[in-house]
C-alpha cells in the first residue's frame, strides 16, 4: 500500500520533527553537536527496509529535520544503505571541522537510499564521510546508526514511536564515566573533600 493513501504527506515532516525536537531538548543539542539520522522511507511507507524507497518521503522527512535542526544550530549526517557501506552525506564544513575521512561516490535511490540522496541534493556543499561518532541519533525504520554514535550510547524512546509506519528509536551519548567507587562526576557543594593519595 501507498505511503500517501495511509496518511497526508506533510504529517511525516511533522512527525519528524516531533522526535526531533524530543532529542534535541532531552539531549541538550546545540551548534557543534552532530546528530545521525538512519531513514528507510520504504518502512515509512509501510513496506520493507530496501523494497520501496521514495523521494517524496525522503523529503517530506528532511523538511522536519530541517526546520528542528535550523532551530537549535546543531549539524545533522545522513546514513547511507548498505551498499555505500554506511558512509554518511554531510557538509563540507562538517567533514572539514571534526577531520572525517572523505570517500567517494554520490547517494542514489537504489545506491545509498532515499533519504541519503535527498540530503546530497539539499545540502549546500554536501560530501560522504566513511564513518564519525556524533552526539546523538534518529534511527527510523530500525537501520541500525549505532555505528555512527560516540560511545557511551543512552537509548531515548521518543514519545511518538512511529514516523509514517516506521518503528522510530533515538539515542543520545555521554562521556565515559571512569575513576571507580572512589571518582567524583560532579563538583561538591562544600570545600574540604578528601585529596587523592
Amino acid at each position: 500500500m501507498a505511503v500517501e493513501h495511509q496518511f497526508r504527506q506533510e504529517e511525516l515532516a511533522a512527525q519528524a520533527a516531533e522526535v526531533l525536537e524530543e532529542l534535541a531538548v532531552t539531549a541538550k543539542l546545540g551548534p557543534g553537536k552532530l546528530v545521525v539520522i538512519g531513514a528507510s522511507t520504504s518502512e515509512v511507507a509501510g513496506q520493507r527496509i530496501g523494497t520501496a524507497g521514495a523521494q517524496q518521503v525522503a523529503a517530506e522527512l528532511y523538511a522536519g529535520l530541517e526546520r528542528v535542526r535550523a532551530r537549535y544550530g546543531f549539524d545533522l549526517a545522513f546514513q547511507c544503505c548498505e551498499h555505500l557501506n554506511r558512509a554518511l552525506v554531510v557538509e563540507r564544513s562538517v567533514l572539514e571541522r571534526l577531520n572525517l575521512t572523505e570517500v567517494s561516490a554520490v547517494p542514489v535511490r537504489k545506491a545509498g537510499g532515499s533519504m541519503a540522496a535527498e540530503a546530497y541534493i539539499r545540502f549546500r556543499e554536501p560530501c560522504l564521510a566513511e564513518s564519525l561518532e556524533a552526539h546523538a541519533g534518529i534511527d527510523i525504520g530500525e537501520t541500525l546508526i549505532g555505528m555512527h554514535l560516540r560511545r557511551v550510547a543512552v537509548p531515548l524512546r521518543p514519545a511518538r514511536r512511529y514516523i509514517g509506519m516506521a518503528r522510530v528509536n533515538a539515542a543520545m551519548t555521554r562521556p565515559k564515566l571512569i575513576g571507580g567507587e572512589r571518582a567524583v562526576y560532579a563538583l561538591p557543594q562544600q570545600e574540604g573533600s578528601q585529596p587523592c593519595d
